[in-house]
């Protein structure tokens, strides 16, 4: 590299952190087009490498509302996951403060990988004291990547990035973009990730058809954009500016990008008290799904004050709480426990089919193998036919179906060792 070059990538850090606009405006007209309209909405050009990328600046208090939430409680989320650390959970913050977590998202030129699709827009949000910070980098043109990653990365030292769908989409375009320019920038830090589409998929996909952020937003959030620009138009907008360098499409890309971070602070925040059991309004399949994830991560105490509290209510859940608690002393093997939950179940008002087979399949079993009760195994091998020959054909049910009608035969052997000509059918 020239001693030229050298000098100019110290040009940041000679200036003392200050925007150069606010230093050198004697020409700055000449370099950038619309320079006094950027300035107007706090957008500060920065220099490096003999080019610019464009950085906004967004200062908000922690009295602010995004959707339900003022951005305080995000904070309180944060003390709650400390309080927590008896288990375990993919989105715990325990061991960490407010200040460490790192909003985070991308606009792109596509929708695809690799190479081709560049970022043009770095879009991130953390808390510093009292204050939440929202941080704009923006590329003017194709060629000042260098420019635009020393910006991002001189003063990224967070711990955990915090993404919606930056697992499978944002966080890798960084890092494809980033091999391009990494003679020249500080390398990528290495973050803990918590990605948000996931957990929004897991707790809502039985309420909304598609988990798109600004769905969750208006059907949970409690947060309705008005005149946004959608996403999809985000490439077009920037190849007008690109051609243009009027920066009005521009902003409104930059504001769009900026709700997006702030759902995800919003969203951090409701994901916490629904999961930590402190949401009044939690809904019983809310409460259903919280229980079925402890489960599935391993978390069986959790999973069991869930289910157990559920399956006491009033809800249509109550009947699947059940079988969920039964599943969890069946895997201690707490085989009556888990018996009389079953058996609840299957002695209830039969509403749930689904529900009423799985628990008589169950039954089965335990009077079968653990009992040794094969005529009351019997009966309950007899309904669960009953309730599968009433479904329609398919995999499941047809495996379902072989299973119990071996099992039938086997009983009748065992019940009436001396009528073995008997049809298992």
């Amino acid at each position: 590299m020239s001693l030229k070059n050298k000098l100019n990538r110290l040009k940041p850090h000679i200036s003392g952190g200050k925007p150069l606009a606010s230093i050198n405006q004697n020409n700055m007209g000449d370099q950038i087009p619309f320079i006094e309209k950027w300035n107007e909405e706090n957008v500060f050009p920065y220099f490096f490498d003999n080019t610019y990328c464009l950085v906004r600046e967004v200062e908000y208090s922690l009295s602010d509302r995004h959707g339900n939430y003022q951005f305080a409680d995000f904070k309180e989320a944060v003390e709650q996951w400390n309080k927590e650390r008896f288990f375990s959970h993919p989105l715990s913050a325990a061991g960490h403060n407010a200040d460490d977590l790192f909003f985070f998202d991308t606009e792109t030129t596509g929708l695809g990988g690799g190479t081709g699709n560049t970022i043009f827009l770095l879009g991130h949000a953390s808390f510093q004291g009292e204050k939440l910070i929202v941080k704009q980098h923006f590329l003017p043109h194709p060629g000042a990547e260098v420019a635009l990653y020393q910006s991002f990365l001189e003063n990224v030292n967070y711990t955990t990035l915090v993404t919606y769908n930056g697992k499978a989409f944002d966080w890798p375009q960084v890092k494809t973009r980033h091999t391009l320019v990494r003679e020249h920038v500080p390398k990528l830090p290495l973050f803990g990730h918590f990605d948000l589409y996931h957990a929004a998929r897991r707790m809502w996909k039985h309420k909304l058809e598609r988990i798109k952020l600004n769905a969750v937003e208006k059907e949970v959030l409690g947060y309705e954009r008005k005149d946004d620009i959608p996403g999809y138009l985000a490439p077009m907008i920037y190849f007008d500016f690109v051609e243009r360098k009027e920066p009005e499409g521009i902003l409104g890309v930059m504001e769009h990008n900026e709700q997006d971070i702030l759902s995800l602070i919003t969203l951090y925040t409701h994901l916490t008290r629904q999961l930590l059991g402190t949401d009044p309004d939690i809904s019983a399949k809310e409460s259903f799904e919280v229980g079925r994830w402890f489960s599935y991560i391993g978390e069986t105490d959790k999973a069991k004050e869930t289910f157990s509290s559920l399956s006491e209510s009033e809800t249509e859940e109550s009947q699947a709480a059940k079988l969920a608690l039964a599943l969890e002393y069946k895997r201690r093997k707490e085989w009556e426990k888990a018996a009389e939950l079953w058996k609840a179940v299957a002695d209830g008002d039969g509403k749930c089919g689904q529900s009423l087979l799985e628990a008589c399949i169950e039954l089965a079993k335990v009077e079968e193998h653990k009992r040794k009760n094969t005529e009351l195994a019997l009966v309950y091998t007899e309904r669960a036919l009953g309730l599968l020959e009433s479904l329609e054909p398919g995999r499941k049910r047809d495996r379902l179906l072989g299973e119990c009608q071996k099992r039938k035969g086997r009983l009748i052997k065992k019940t009436f060792p001396g009528q073995a000509h008997i049809s298992s059918i």
